[in-house]
């Protein structure tokens, strides 16, 4: 079965890199290829780095880029090494980088990744399939309260110590073994007037139990850091999350980079002096077009920082 990857906000994306034909870039997201290869495209003597922890996201971008140029490397590691294994390459300085967070859309259509709560699977979740930690291993040993809230800091579900009275409660009967098992609990553990909301009950236990599993919020946090330390002057950083907690973390950390806090007895530091500034005063949203055909850009947010 070919599983469809449909990169986001792909065009704007390209756009705010403002490539140069022989800069040096990282997709640290690189999934199924699709901002690769239009950078790759854009590339002459230029070379990219392709950072992907899922082995299958290089079987899958290897023959769409390959197609275009190998002025490439593939790295397979998490992005929150990106420094240390550019380093290792000889690479100390790059003219931008983009992150596309979140779960590649192959991630969520192969069942078997344990991912999506439209499919019967073994609760996996991991992003890096040698990593020993799954969501099964939460949901069947992981404390009430720990579960309580992983639920509610990562899935901002009101009802998460619902969810979790009802996995405890589950898991003394049996383990909870697969995706559908785990809908199952969390449907019997929600009142009617919840359930009858819009959207799958799921859906943020599932998201919650995902970060939970791959550590996102931490490890993005750790990259962009190192990665803008990293950008040549001119260079961009180009993030699209997905949910409020990564945009929370993005808009912080740029916001940080890009003012000066005013200290009392000490002179104000002049906006030039920063070493950053905000190529995006507000966040880059999809198309209404590309909302059409791509159902999964609904809530992509977009924001790019640059050096000066």
């Amino acid at each position: 079965m070919e599983y469809i990857h449909k990169s986001v906000l792909l065009d704007e994306a390209i756009e705010q890199l403002n490539i140069k034909p022989d800069g040096i870039y990282v997709d640290a997201t690189t999934g199924g290829g699709g901002h690769s290869k239009k950078i790759l495209e854009r590339l002459t003597t230029g070379h990219l780095y392709c950072f992907d922890q899922d082995d299958y996201a290089f079987l899958r971008s290897k023959p769409v880029l390959d197609s275009v140029s190998n002025n490439y490397t593939f790295v397979k590691a998490n992005f929150k090494d990106l420094k240390a294994k550019l380093n290792e390459l000889g690479v100390y300085h790059i003219d931008g980088i983009i992150y596309d967070l979140g779960v590649s859309s192959f991630q969520l259509d192969i069942p078997e990744r344990g991912f999506s709560y439209n499919y019967d699977a073994p609760l996996d979740m991991r992003m890096n399939q040698d990593a020993p930690l799954t969501a099964r291993k939460i949901v069947n040993e992981y404390s009430f309260d720990e579960i309580m809230k992983i639920i509610y800091r990562y899935g901002e579900d009101s009802n998460a110590k619902l969810i979790a009275r009802g996995i405890e409660r589950e898991r003394k009967i049996k383990p909870i073994e697969t995706t559908f098992d785990l809908v199952d609990v969390i449907k019997k553990s929600l009142p009617a007037k919840v359930l009858n909301k819009k959207g799958h009950p799921a859906k943020q236990t599932f998201q919650a139990l995902r970060i939970a599993v791959n550590d996102e919020l931490r490890v993005f946090e750790v990259s962009i850091l190192d990665a803008l330390d990293m950008l040549n002057s001119n260079g961009r950083a180009v993030v699209i999350t997905f949910h409020s907690l990564e945009d929370r973390i993005c808009k912080t950390i740029f916001k940080e980079k890009t003012t000066q806090e005013n200290i009392p007895g000490l002179p104000v530091m002049l906006d030039d002096k920063l070493e950053f500034e905000l190529v995006t005063k507000h966040p880059i949203i999809p198309t209404d077009a590309e909302l059409e055909y791509n159902n999964r850009a609904h809530s992509a947010k977009m924001r790019v920082i640059r050096k000066k």
